[in-house]
């Protein structure tokens, strides 16, 4: 796991201006703490950050390879270095987890290896196989591809998503690319602007469209790959999902083989050379991952080998614990049974009202997400959990995904959210939860024509097979509107906090082979017992204790702390003044006032949200000082 940025020119020689990409680099240097490497070329500098996980020595980026030089080996990058004509140059960030296979394919072909790095393989796999190695791959990643001899560049994001991989074009015609914003900003013909489209695109809530919050700046698409050269910039998609007739009629079958792919998954994204870790929460998707991961270490380490797993909890939690619109109960003592169940080294990190409201913690989160629009506590509380996990492990396994996946959310469910037309989270996030804009500035961005436009797009995309009632038609709309849209931010936000505390953390519910198949699943086997996610359940039997396996689901937990909610406020309060009055300009302060007043033991979640987003502004317009034309 790493960051990459680079910057193409074909009117100027990046090598006169070597500082630029030194900044750009070192702009993702959390991304990558083991590490820093650039190349420069007469069009091209690349820059990269490492987080060593897979051959510790040999997998030094950015990588490049001569075809027409002895033997076909890497050539270690150096600053001073003198690139030949027909460099191919790979910065690279992720993990692909048939490299092995790819390996092997490659050697039959005639390459040589010097590393045993996957990066290596992505490298030759372009050799052989040009932009076509990305339909090969299998895993989470996201990286660039500099051919001098040809002069293009290839961008390629993996098909979930998980990776993240930005753009955008210079005044020159040039690009600029990077794992996260900042690194674009980091060039000096790429300043941080903001638009009423980006405020749609942030404030929408709608996600996935391309678009991002950054005017001028757009995300590779999940599934997408992007060749830009002095002629052109064309982005298409080399995956995505389609409707395909189920083949295993019954439910055992049906469930022997979600097991079968999930296992398949767990055991590949087992690999590395650093500690790993699992994250368990107490519920079932993350239970399932762990049981699956802590049962292949002992088949490759021995029966007494133990996996580290760890819970987040809040002081006092089971005290006040109350609930909300989004949590039925305390995870934490389900995280410690399901621990003891599996054997595992369980930690539990409890949080206290101070350390969620550190002012630089929170800025922290935001300097991470580059964007004002996060869920406070929930946010902070992930960011510290990733800093203790760092400590002892660099890989950690998630259970991210599998509401998406498997049909976890009551939209799934709910006749009301089947019925209503608009994204189903919207009817959640919408209303009490939603940042109070300025009366001004929200007549301005018709935020409500935008979503109903957006959603026209979004179920325009969403593939069927003939003859499907309108039912089927429904949930599987649902699933792809979850799996392409709502999914996004979450991976956004597992990878931005994870990686700001140089920790890498893998999804395996998001092996698009598990997606594919669980998509074509008919809805009738995904709700056979009448629960949510009764496939996954079936499929977990034996795996988790009988409370774990049948609790309903859960939302990431959130503190109910007064104290926490009292000094909210009191940070909401110093926000209105922030910035210079932007934070004003941008709100509506009657709205904001009106749950400043509230009590503090009174203060319910959703109208807690619209002050967490008041405070994050504040912070976001501090540190990046965007200009905002609307």
């Amino acid at each position: 796991m790493c960051g990459i940025t680079g910057w193409i020119s074909f009117g100027e020689d990046p090598g006169h201006r070597p500082h630029v990409i030194d900044r750009m680099t070192a702009a993702l240097a959390p991304r990558g703490p083991d590490g820093s490497g650039i190349w420069i070329g007469p069009h091209a500098a690349l820059g990269h950050r490492r987080l060593a996980v897979l051959d510790i020595e040999g997998g030094a980026q950015p990588m490049t390879t001569r075809p027409g030089g002895p033997p076909r080996t890497a050539v270690p990058p150096t600053p001073t270095s003198h690139p030949d004509p027909t460099d191919v140059v790979l910065s690279y960030s992720g993990e692909v987890y048939n490299h092995h296979e790819l390996r092997g394919e490659l050697q039959a072909a005639g390459h040589d290896f010097a590393t045993r790095s996957d990066t290596e393989v992505v490298l030759r796999g372009y050799q052989e196989w040009g932009a076509g190695i990305a339909e090969r791959l299998v895993g989470m990643y996201a990286f660039a591809v500099w051919d001098a001899g040809a002069r293009r560049l290839l961008l390629v994001r993996d098909r979930m998503g998980v990776k993240p991989l930005y753009y955008a074009r210079t005044p020159d015609g040039g690009l600029v690319f990077g794992s996260e914003p900042k690194a674009l900003f980091a060039h000096p013909d790429c300043a941080p602007r903001v638009d009423a489209q980006g405020l749609r695109e942030a404030y929408g809530l709608v996600f996935g469209t391309g678009a991002t919050l950054w005017a001028g700046v757009r995300e590779v698409p999940p599934g997408g790959l992007v060749v830009f050269d002095r002629d052109d910039l064309t982005e298409r998609l080399y995956w995505q999902l389609t409707a395909r007739p189920h083949e295993d009629g019954d439910l055992a079958t049906t469930t022997a083989e979600v097991r079968r792919r999930l296992e398949h998954a767990v055991r590949a994204q087992l690999e590395a050379d650093v500690p790993r870790c699992s994250l368990l929460s107490g519920g079932l998707d993350s239970t399932v991952v762990t049981a699956l991961l802590a049962d292949e270490l002992r088949l490759r380490e021995g029966p007494a080998a133990r996996l580290r797993s760890y819970a987040i909890d809040y002081s006092d939690q089971a005290e006040r614990f109350t609930g909300d619109v989004l949590r039925t109960g305390h995870d934490a003592p389900y995280a410690v049974e399901a621990g003891a169940f599996i054997g595992t080294e369980h930690r539990t990190v409890v949080l206290d009202p101070q350390s969620l409201l550190d002012p630089g913690h929170r800025a922290a989160v935001v300097a991470a997400r580059d964007s004002p629009i996060g869920v406070g506590d929930m946010d902070t509380s992930l960011y510290l959990l990733f800093g203790r996990i760092k400590e002892h492990s660099t890989v950690a396994l998630s259970g991210e995904a599998a509401d998406e996946v498997f049909g976890g959310y009551p939209w799934f469910h709910d006749p009301a959210a089947l019925a209503a037309p608009t994204f189903p989270w919207l009817r959640v996030t919408s209303d009490q939860a939603a940042m109070p804009l300025h009366p001004d500035l929200a007549g301005e961005l018709r935020i409500g024509e935008f979503q109903r436009d957006t959603y026209r797009t979004a179920l325009a995309a969403v593939p069927h097979l003939d003859g499907e009632s309108a039912a089927q038609r429904r949930q599987r709309e649902m699933q792809h509107l979850s799996l392409t849209r709502w999914l996004r931010q979450l991976l956004h936000r597992k990878d931005r906090l994870s990686m700001a505390q140089g920790l890498e953390v893998r999804v395996p519910y998001c092996d698009h082979r598990l997606v594919e198949y669980a998509f074509n699943t008919p809805w009738e086997l995904h709700g056979h017992d009448g629960r949510e996610k009764s496939l996954l359940r079936a499929a977990g039997a034996g795996l988790a204790p009988r409370s774990v396996l049948w609790r309903a689901k859960n939302h990431y937990p959130a503190t109910h702390h007064p104290d926490y909610n009292r000094g909210l406020q009191r940070l909401a309060r110093e926000a209105l003044d922030a910035a210079g009055g932007r934070v004003r300009d941008l709100v509506d302060e009657r709205v904001v006032t009106s749950v400043l007043k509230t009590a503090p033991e009174r203060l319910e979640w959703g109208h807690r949200l619209r002050l967490e987003r008041v405070v994050d502004l504040a912070l976001w317009l501090d540190r990046y000082r965007p200009e905002i034309t609307v």
